[in-house]
């Protein structure tokens, strides 16, 4: 079994655009007084670098499997979050936390943090808030947390812990873009690693219902006619039996409350 780790072992990147100087502030406020060192990852800004992102997306693969088109915003998001992938396999930390500028922590962040990197054992990737998290699937206890797996849709990135190993078999075949990042991290049964989520979460996220890649209340999101969504919901369908197919080879399906430390 693994050796569990620990926050000497951890590098921390908080990902936030340059225009955003508000968001990093209330960020340092609050990992400063966790006593947490980060390193600020200028996050790309999708707008100024759309010929050089397009031609790294499959623009007809992202509408077929998301239901809308993409948008700069969500080409700056997802190659902002490889880049720190990379930045963090160049660097010698061992596990990494990646942070979103626009997350709130709760009372309990650090605890949860060092009870994820005492049970690392048993993930490789761990998030501490959601957009979405359906039919989790208890794979046992973290003190008084639960460490779970999910069957259907497990989305949001704006708090989550990074195995180096991990990391290293994914980046090759994050491109092209050919969905949002964190869709394309619930496709664990093709990436093959084991993503979990620590609940009750420790964060959340608060954005003021304003962002730089959907804009002001999703304003810029635009769905496709439901007929030529089709396609993105038979893929939805599927990945549901696909997720259920690599839990139980992985003998992760069925429900645990063993102690995992």
């Amino acid at each position: 079994m693994a050796t569990a780790l620990t926050r000497a072992d951890l590098g921390i990147w908080l990902i936030n655009l340059d225009r955003d100087e508000d968001r990093l502030s209330k960020m340092q406020k609050q990992l400063d007084s966790m006593g947490l060192s980060f390193q600020r990852f200028p996050a790309i800004y999708g707008k100024d670098h759309v010929e050089t992102l397009s031609k790294r997306a499959d623009q007809t693969a992202y509408s077929r499997n998301m239901g809308s088109k993409i948008l700069p915003g969500k080409m700056g998001c997802y190659a902002s979050h490889v880049a720190v992938w990379e930045a963090f396999v160049a660097s010698d930390d061992k596990v990494a936390l990646i942070l979103e500028d626009d997350v709130v922590f709760h009372d309990d962040f650090l605890e949860s943090v060092d009870t994820a990197l005492a049970g690392a054992a048993h993930w490789d990737t761990v998030r501490f808030n959601c957009v979405r998290a359906k039919l989790p699937v208890s794979q046992g206890k973290l003190g008084h947390y639960t460490l779970n797996a999910y069957i259907g849709p497990f989305t949001g990135n704006a708090a989550y812990l990074l195995k180096k190993d991990a990391a290293k078999r994914i980046l090759p075949n994050l491109w092209p873009q050919t969905r949002a990042f964190d869709h394309e991290l619930n496709r664990f049964f093709k990436h093959d690693f084991r993503q979990c989520g620590l609940e009750p979460f420790s964060s959340h996220v608060d954005d003021e219902n304003v962002s730089s890649i959907t804009g002001t209340g999703f304003g810029l999101v635009k769905k496709l006619k439901w007929y030529k969504r089709l396609p993105h919901f038979r893929l939805k369908a599927a990945n549901y039996l696909r997720r259920i197919i690599w839990l139980a080879k992985n003998k992760r399906l069925w429900p645990s409350n063993r102690d995992l430390i």
